[in-house]
């Protein structure tokens, strides 16, 4: 019993782990965290609520008992002061067909409000993704120039050995040093854009862990949905899309309303009454109808422009989306392309200097095309490493339009279009 217990312990604390995270990515469980308590989520979410209690204000209604009493004494001549006493009870009654409207007006809100949450969630995905290849962008910049100081520095280093054995100039080692202060100003500065980026995550998302120190930037590469595949799930989970959608249906629901409210809801009561004493007394049942006018008429005309309104926001929503999983493929496309060929640069680039850097130790090579060959060198690292940081956020950015990273797409599910 006790190799099963073991086992079966191990087994259970395996399934519990969580997911690894993505190469270069922050762990999906901490994102969650981050996400559900940055404040743009939490105010979304309670707007839900406030929709939610919209809609069991519509579907109970506003009609309610009014309760309406007079006590007086009256001065009747030949019988002197009487009480006499007035009480009535009146309710409005939604006629029928209007109860079902205002729940589908208070569904509908709900359902803009739902979709509108998942949204508020997703901008703020894509707020922490944007910070967080900042940041790992501009660290890795200053580990590139870092690198390039290093290898200035050892130039300087050995240009001053030469100098000592009269096998170098004076002007050689000014060049020398001046191409070092140039690559270390660079990495401080690289270093302040990183600190920089690490402040703004931090404050953007304070319950979002930091390494102490950023992460290497991983190999971009597209999902197996492939860049149309996820465009087409950019669209199709759109809870923009979801919400125009909702609001839609919502203001066509408000336009029926309108139209039924041309014939106004009637109220009905009970009226009790005693008069001169007692001598009178009374029952009977009270009804009233307010008779609608142009008002009316005009709130239907309203009703109509706004619900015409709503289907042109649609289809203008409908539009932006698919321009945007256009351009979102278009781009995690183009810069992963471009990222391939400025690897390829920085290859041959640093291939080049290292060939100067022998060239020169020998002396063959004179060190003003040497420094030239380490300027092209860095300017191609960095240019890879820009290429690098672009692609993987067009890449993630894609990702979660699509809801296939960080993103449920579950979460999708009933609060659709």
């Amino acid at each position: 019993m006790m190799p099963f217990a073991i086992s079966l312990i191990v087994s259970v604390g395996v399934q519990m782990s969580p997911p690894p995270a993505e190469p270069g990515m922050p762990l999906e469980a901490a994102v969650e965290r981050a996400l559900d308590s940055h404040p743009m989520v939490i105010a979304a979410h309670a707007r839900v609520d406030e929709a939610r209690a919209d809609a069991q204000l519509l579907a109970v209604g506003p009609q309610e008992v009014v309760v309406q009493g007079t006590v007086q004494r009256r001065d009747v001549r030949g019988i002197g002061m009487v009480p006499e006493y007035d009480l009535q009870f009146t309710r409005p009654i939604r006629l029928p067909g209007k109860a079902a409207l205002d729940r589908r007006v208070g569904n509908s809100g709900l359902r803009a409000a739902e979709n509108r949450a998942e949204d508020a969630r997703h901008q703020a995905a894509l707020l922490l993704s944007k910070q967080w290849w900042t940041w790992l962008g501009a660290a890795s910049e200053a580990r590139t120039l870092e690198g390039v100081a290093s290898v200035m520095s050892s130039a300087v280093a050995a240009t001053r050995k030469r100098l000592a054995l009269r096998d170098a100039s004076a002007l050689e080692l000014d060049q020398a040093l001046s191409a070092e202060a140039a690559a270390h100003a660079g990495a401080m500065q690289a270093s302040a854009r990183e600190a920089a980026a690490r402040a703004a995550l931090s404050a953007s998302f304070p319950d979002l862990p930091l390494p102490s120190a950023a992460p290497a930037l991983p190999r971009p590469a597209l999902p197996a949905e492939g860049s149309e595949g996820l465009a087409a799930l950019v669209i199709a989970r759109s809870h923009e899309i979801g919400a125009s959608a909702a609001d839609l249906d919502k203001a066509e629901a408000l336009r029926a309303r309108a139209a039924r409210d041309r014939l106004a809801d009637p109220s009905i009561g009970l009226r009790a009454f005693s008069e001169q004493g007692g001598n009178e007394k009374g029952i009977g049942l009270i009804f009233s109808v307010p008779l609608g006018g142009r008002a009316r008429a005009a709130a239907v005309d309203r009703a109509s422009s706004a619900s015409a309104a709503a289907a042109a926001e649609l289809a203008a929503t409908r539009n932006m989306i698919s321009a945007l999983a256009a351009e979102g493929a278009a781009l995690a496309t183009g810069y992963l392309r471009a990222w391939e060929q400025a690897l390829r640069a920085a290859e041959a680039a640093q291939a080049a200097a290292e060939r100067q850097r022998a060239g020169h130790a020998l002396g063959g090579i004179d060190l003003s095309d040497r420094l030239v060959t380490e300027r092209l060198a860095c300017d191609a690292a960095l240019e890879e490493v820009r290429a690098r940081t672009a692609a993987l956020e067009a890449i993630t950015r894609l990702r979660i339009d699509a809801h296939t990273l960080w993103l449920s797409a579950q979460a999708h599910e009933g609060v659709a279009p």
